[in-house]
């Protein structure tokens, strides 16, 4: 028994280096033919369509997808399917990416002839630089490997993994020339995780009507009322030109009753906390958070530049969206 498992693990090593070194080989293969192949990217004013057949199209629909999430248009057609009636999906602005790795699998092959003529421009990501996808393409990327992992040598395993990895390479590469930054990547992925991280305090605030407003010469039982139908436990307090002067809490009022018997008797403005912790709007939510926690409050005014307010931000609306 223990041999067999030595065996084993011995060849999931072998598996891992296999397929580490098919990775490694291709960083000395990033030249000014890979250059040229974010160039096209770059100035593409269409769609970028990926296609390859079986597990060459399985890699292609990951690359297409981690494309589209950093803002270019991609998507997968496959090449059966085009010859059969879809090459109509082509345009002349596109870029095709066709993955084979003998360069010659016939479904990409009888595409070819098709592209040329639609006018749409062709990159070539092959094992095979001298093989008929390639003396085709506009571009051509060597992804050769110099064994698969495959203890036969037969399945693609090596030379998928470094396809992808290629393709990786193509994305990034493709994400800064465009100056893709950390927000479009928020707006792009505004569900799970990533999409709680990146998220900005403008998209969970209550504004508008949502937020509790009073002047600084409001009566108490009418800030009362304000603070009760906004249900956010405290109000914003504003000057006559409606610019921020502070705020009143439920927790202000505790300290209040605690000095004077005659509450109701005062304004907003004798009652107020003055020069309140304010926020921007277009501040991460998750670093609206830290403040909140790092001062023991519950919510935050958002001002623009002129000290206005533009919402509130209350510690609930943060457990809502499941960031805390």
């Amino acid at each position: 028994m223990g041999t067999k498992t030595d065996a084993a693990l011995e060849l999931a090593r072998k598996v891992l280096r296999t397929e580490a070194n098919a990775i490694l080989s291709l960083v000395d293969r990033v030249d000014g033919e890979f250059e040229r192949a974010v160039q096209v990217l770059f100035d593409c004013k269409g769609r970028v369509i990926l296609t390859g057949m079986g597990k060459s199209g399985i890699i292609c629909r990951k690359i297409a997808a981690t494309l589209t999430s950093t803002g270019t248009s991609a998507w997968f057609l496959h090449p059966a399917e085009a010859i059969h009636g879809d090459l109509g999906a082509i345009r002349d602005d596109d870029v095709v990416i066709a993955l084979s790795h003998s360069g010659e699998t016939e479904e990409l092959v009888r595409l070819l002839e098709a592209i040329r003529r639609i006018g749409a421009k062709l990159i070539a990501i092959t094992g095979n630089v001298k093989s008929t996808l390639a003396r085709a393409s506009d571009v051509t990327l060597d992804c050769s490997v110099d064994e698969e992992a495959c203890p036969m040598n037969l399945v693609p395993t090596a030379s998928t993994t470094a396809a992808l990895a290629l393709g990786d390479a193509l994305a990034m590469t493709l994400l800064v020339r465009k100056g893709f930054r950390e927000e479009d990547f928020a707006s792009l992925h505004p569900g799970g995780k990533l999409g709680r991280r990146l998220m900005r305090v403008e998209h969970v605030m209550h504004s508008g009507k949502a937020a509790p407003i009073v002047s600084a010469g409001t009566r108490m039982p009418d800030v009362f009322h304000e603070m009760s139908s906004k249900r956010l436990g405290m109000t914003c307090v504003v000057d006559d030109t409606g610019r921020l002067v502070g705020v009143f809490t439920d927790g202000d009022l505790r300290r209040l009753m605690s000095r004077t018997t005659d509450v109701l008797g005062l304004t907003a403005g004798e009652a107020m906390t003055p020069r309140p912790i304010t926020l921007a709007r277009d501040l991460l939510a998750v670093e609206a958070l830290k403040i909140m926690e790092t001062h023991k409050i519950t919510s935050v005014v958002v001002v623009d530049g002129a000290g206005a307010v533009e919402g509130v931000i209350h510690l609930h609306d943060l457990w809502r969206t499941q960031m805390i």
